[in-house]
């Protein structure tokens, strides 16, 4: 298990690559994107396409489907490594490689042989997966499987298929993916992790439209939307799994989910981190620099420790869920989200004060990054849900 600690050979060169697009694509543009007044004009096409040149987009495929088969802890070093840039294209990025993860390993071979080559083919494809609604966003995370409380989105049984009404909401994505998971309600009587369905869904449906395009207080760069269903038909061949077992779907296939949040979060404040080192050793105050008073030097060096001790733990999540059946906890699926979003709020607003009132200037760029911060205290699950959904697992 002690190889997660120690970074190989291949795993540097991916980061290399990471770096450079980073430095070379994301940087020049990231912070004139975020300020946008319409959501969706911060969303870059540019650097989706930029991210398929570099084969960021699709190295979680297998060498046989196009990609270069990268494991869950590498694929969260590398998404820890673009949200240091920017989270918002951390965000995009991360949903596509997870979900192109589950592509692989949940479909049947032919539903693989219609969405692995539409994923892969098109350098524009990002993936997104339909799951919160209004009413039911803490209620699927727990979950909380109560008859009275289902998803909303409902399924009918008609011939050859599905014919689906509802909507959700928040989804990473939700305007910009050519493929979807949908997971929707098909058994009356039941609650949602005992009814509920996971289907493939093509971006061009017939009945299928995006609603409003969320306005966010950060992570701009990565647009969630409404997804609207109007009579909206699909086929049984688009059912993942098994009818009603759609909650099997993550329990089986999206154990990193939680670390891959995790590590997009730590990415923000290892940025933030690095920026405080560097402006403490330049500003002055009290006759030196910030870095020799003891007070400022001490914070920085919890701040290290919080960055470490949280990195260990994603990557203990993700080499684990890879090796479900050697050092899995089921816990590793809710705390290294939970973890990561409070020492990230820590960090984040502890080097803002360490830059005094220059923190609270825009043109420094620390305000984006205390916006950005704040959204994985409640996105890919309120941080109180899912210790509540530990305390389950637990007790």
């Amino acid at each position: 298990m002690s190889s997660f600690f120690v970074l190989s050979e291949e795993q540097q060169a991916i980061l290399e690559t990471v770096r450079r697009f980073s430095d070379e694509v994301v940087a020049p543009v990231a912070a004139d994107l975020d300020r946008q007044v319409n959501p969706e004009d911060c969303f870059s096409w540019e650097i989706v396409e930029k991210a398929d040149e570099a084969g960021i987009r699709t190295m979680t495929l297998s060498e046989e489907n196009g990609g270069i088969g990268a494991d869950s802890l590498t694929s969260a070093m590398v998404i820890e490594e673009l949200a240091k840039t920017d989270m918002g294209t951390s965000v995009v990025m991360a949903q596509t490689l997870k979900l192109a993860q589950i592509l692989q390993s949940a479909l049947n071979d032919e539903q693989k042989s219609r969405y692995i080559p539409k994923f892969r083919d098109n350098p524009r494809s990002v993936l997104a997966i339909g799951i919160t609604e209004p009413e039911t966003a803490s209620n699927y995370f727990l979950p909380y499987n109560d008859a009275k409380a289902p998803f909303r989105t409902q399924a009918e049984k008609v011939d050859g298929g599905w014919k689906i009404n509802g909507m959700k909401h928040f989804i990473s994505n939700g305007n910009r993916a050519n493929i979807y998971l949908l997971f929707v309600q098909t058994e009356k009587g039941k609650g949602l992790a005992d009814g509920a369905t996971c289907f493939l869904v093509d971006r061009d449906t017939p009945g299928f439209t995006i609603g409003r395009v969320h306005d966010k207080m950060g992570e701009r760069t990565a647009n969630n939307a409404e997804l609207i269903f109007t009579d909206c038909f699909l086929p049984d061949e688009n059912v993942v799994g098994e009818v009603g077992k759609g909650f099997q779907v993550l329990v089986d296939f999206f154990p990193q989910s939680n670390a891959y949040a995790g590590a997009t979060i730590l990415g923000v404040a290892v940025a933030a981190y690095e920026r405080a080192v560097e402006w403490a050793k330049i500003r002055v105050q009290g006759g030196k620099p910030l870095i020799e008073h003891d007070g400022v030097r001490a914070d920085l060096a919890e701040m290290r420790m919080l960055l470490d001790v949280t990195r260990t733990y994603i990557y203990r999540a993700c080499w684990a869920a890879d090796h479900k059946d050697q050092d899995w906890d089921k816990t590793m699926g809710a705390y290294p989200k939970v973890m990561a979003s409070q020492a990230a709020w820590k960090i984040v607003t502890g080097c803002s004060e360490i830059h005094g009132g220059s923190g609270f200037m825009k043109d420094v760029g620390f305000e984006k990054l205390i916006r950005d911060a704040a959204a994985f205290l409640h996105s890919d699950g309120v941080n109180r849900t899912l210790l509540l959904k530990a305390a389950n697992y637990i007790f």
